[in-house]
């Protein structure tokens, strides 16, 4: 049984070009921020009281942590908690690191994803 914990903060996903260098607001004072860089952008997941107004956003985010460290060899883990999320039409931002998962849901439907994977995840 998978055990979710929901992260106390409020989070944004930005989307920057891939040009950009990673803005100092991104990393300032926090606990939790994800950086990614690809070929064609890049996307800055952090507080939402960070960011700046002329940068492209999508404000509004919770996040639920999969308590670990997560084994490599596991599989399924990111399917078995997006699938009903899908089928309830509550769509995620997944992030995954070295030990766990992270799946960020917007704030309007954190109460019914809890009740959903709560059907078969411990929710702390």
């Amino acid at each position: 049984m998978l055990t979710l914990s929901v992260m106390p903060i409020s989070l944004a996903v930005v989307r920057l070009n891939a040009s950009s260098s990673i803005p100092h607001w991104a990393t300032e004072g926090e606990d939790f921020f994800s950086i990614t860089k690809t070929a064609d952008e890049l996307s800055v997941v952090c507080s939402e009281d960070k960011i700046p107004s002329d940068v492209k956003v999508e404000k509004g985010w919770r996040c639920l942590k999969v308590e670990g460290p997560l084994d490599f060899g596991l599989t399924g883990i990111l399917s078995s908690l997006a699938e009903p999320l899908a089928k309830a039409k509550i769509s995620i931002f997944a992030i995954s690191t070295f030990d766990t998962d992270y799946i960020l849901i917007k704030k309007e439907n954190l109460q019914k994803a809890l009740e959903i994977l709560g059907a078969f995840c411990k929710i702390q």
